[in-house]
């Protein structure tokens, strides 16, 4: 059977040694009391919640998936009953405002939660994933009243959230959405319309479900300026308890290729009850709070699929016996050796790993960076904020695409008990499939990167992240045991600069090249930023080694799977820039009539 262990050793070293959570805390005004003890104690208890309560439903999730009766949603055997506990353990409310009962903790430690609870069992931690973004766009945009009324609820757990927005002739494209808002007497709307592919839209798990949705008032303008956002809650709020069902139906719940325990539905509103969020016409800049908040959660969503891809591949690996080590026998009171000494199933095992603990340092970098655009003085916040748009897209879509690739590279350590069920090694695959979908596609989170972060800044994202890089390798060129990782690094990071550049002068005189080269540009770019990670996890397990250390074999292998990287990994840029620089003249030549079969 599949199991998950909360990786606390990794956790602690990304968080306190390389990221120096305390110092970082110890900055922020309002997280003085976010101690190394109070942090560690809370992570641990998190950790027993993933593996004791969430972990042994995952499979039962997906065997099971959720029930659709007439409009109502039953999610799988003891989903409900984890909801429960989670809300007695008081975990909803754990990076929310006190004034609306949270605890006021960092985002960052919410996201260390976030990440054992996905990795357990993705399918119920979309549950209150989802709500996390909806309590962070009332919260920054939701007047007093809507946060009394809605917010309260929310961050206690006992109300769940949704995000709605697109709709089934638009996709990605939300400037078609047809969804209208009526103004009403009372300053309230009617809301009419149908939302697709809305996750935990409906469920048996909370006693109420506040949607955030999508819709045009009857004098917008047309396209995406025409947009504005909507609380429409499933049943009305009567003072601190739950009135008349609202006219918000579940239509349908969508039969999936994975995640089968969160229902992902088709809602229908007919005249349903909204209020407006933020200004007429500016709900997509508002909605842009959930949007980024999701979007970094489907980051950790690849990161998740990668670290359970990796500990369940590694105790087969250590078993299975088949053929024999081309150096010699290894086991040789067995008839075969243990796949793990094979040195293309070390290939497939590294892979995960470098993925799974690269990816969770840059994670948790960008946890850090909401922590301080939340919370940090206004100069530092906007740095911080600037930082995190341009790294958003990146984590998003390379550590899903990653993450992916780490969920297959399990199927083929298994072999064909990979391909059976009961291994659980296909579920991650199908249940890692949809991250590089949702939240918008990896294509679209490349066209963000490259067309709207760097080439309509006209360089100026990029640059500041490359010139904290470019400190790091100025900082560590003349260390030695560094050279091997600062050396390629500075390398990449300067021809990052170029490379743009190249491709920008190529958009001048033709806006297709942007397409062409933009999703090797994110893949390039999120191989050169993982590299700067794993440099920087490389230098302080060195700098352990050095001053002595009684967790030698720890951060031995952090240095050995560094080097991995580099030498295995890092060099899949080059075919990126290669393909980037090819131009969008083979991609566009071939007439449209003439793609037959």
């Amino acid at each position: 059977m599949p199991d998950y262990k909360a990786p606390l050793r990794e956790i602690q070293f990304v968080m306190n040694e390389v990221l120096e959570s305390e110092k970082h805390y110890a900055s922020l005004p309002g997280c003085e009391d976010a101690t190394p003890d109070m942090v560690n104690a809370i992570i641990e208890e998190g950790a027993k919640f993933a593996e004791r309560v969430l972990a042994p439903l995952n499979q039962v999730g997906d065997q099971e998936g959720c029930q659709f009766n007439d409009g109502d949603v039953k999610t799988p055997t003891g989903f409900k009953e984890a909801y429960q506990q989670y809300v007695e353990g008081g975990w909803p409310s754990l990076s929310h405002d006190p004034a609306h009962g949270g605890q006021g903790l960092p985002e960052s430690i919410g996201t260390i939660i976030s990440e054992m609870v996905g990795t357990a069992n993705w399918s119920w931690g979309m549950y209150p994933g989802l709500s996390h973004g909806a309590m962070n766009t009332l919260s920054e945009h939701g007047t007093d009243e809507q946060k009394a009324v809605y917010l309260t609820k929310l961050v206690s757990g006992e109300w769940t959230g949704t995000m709605c927005l697109t709709e089934s002739h638009c996709g990605t494209d939300l400037g078609l959405l047809r969804t209208k808002a009526e103004p009403q007497a009372d300053g309230s709307y009617k809301i009419s319309g149908s939302k697709i592919f809305i996750s935990a839209g409906e469920h048996d798990m909370a006693e109420n479900i506040i949607h955030i949705v999508l819709a045009r008032l009857p004098d917008a303008p047309a396209g995406t300026k025409g947009i504005s956002l909507f609380i429409v809650p499933k049943f009305m709020p009567q003072g601190d308890a739950v009135g008349a069902r609202n006219g918000v139906v579940c239509g349908s719940i969508e039969h999936k290729m994975g995640i089968h325990g969160n229902a992902t539905c088709v809602l229908n509103f007919d005249d349903a009850t909204g209020y407006l969020i933020g200004p007429p016409n500016k709900g997509l800049n508002c909605m842009f709070t959930f949007m980024n908040t999701a979007r970094l959660g489907t980051a950790l969503q690849g990161l998740a699929h990668a670290e359970w891809g990796f500990q369940n591949s590694l105790p087969y690996a250590k078993d299975r016996l088949q053929m024999r080590s081309l150096t010699g026998a290894k086991n040789t009171d067995g008839a075969a050796d243990p796949i793990i000494v094979h040195p293309a199933v070390r290939n497939m095992l590294l892979t995960q790993k470098a993925f799974a603990e690269g990816g969770r340092a840059l994670i948790y970098f960008c946890a850090q960076l909401v922590d301080k655009a939340k919370l940090a003085g206004a100069d530092e916040k906007l740095e911080a904020d600037a930082l995190l748009a341009f790294l958003t897209p990146i984590a998003k879509a390379f550590l899903t695409e990653t993450g992916f690739e780490s969920a297959n590279h399990g199927v083929q350590v298994y072999g064909g008990h990979g391909y059976i069920a009961e291994w659980g090694m296909e579920q991650n695959v199908r249940d890692a499939r949809i991250s590089m979908l949702y939240e918008g596609t990896t294509q679209i989170q490349a066209l963000d990167l490259l067309g709207r972060k760097v080439l309509m800044s006209q360089g100026e994202s990029l640059k500041g992240f490359t010139k904290i890089v470019h400190k790091f390798c100025k900082e560590h060129a003349n260390n030695d045991a560094m050279k091997p990782f600062v050396e390629p690094l500075a390398t990449l990071n300067h021809e990052w600069g170029e490379l743009t550049m190249k491709v920008g002068m190529k958009a001048m005189q033709d806006r297709e090249e942007v397409g062409a080269a933009a999703v090797d540009y994110l893949m390039y770019s999120g191989y050169v930023t993982l590299a700067y990670f794993w440099a920087r996890m490389a230098q302080q397990a060195q700098l352990a080694l050095d001053q002595g250390t009684s967790e030698e074999a720890f951060y031995k292998a952090k240095v050995t799977t560094a080097r991995f990287y580099f030498a295995r990994l890092l060099p899949r840029t080059r075919a990126h820039a290669e393909i980037m620089q090819s131009g969008a003249e083979s991609l566009m030549a071939l007439d449209t009539e003439h793609f037959v079969f």
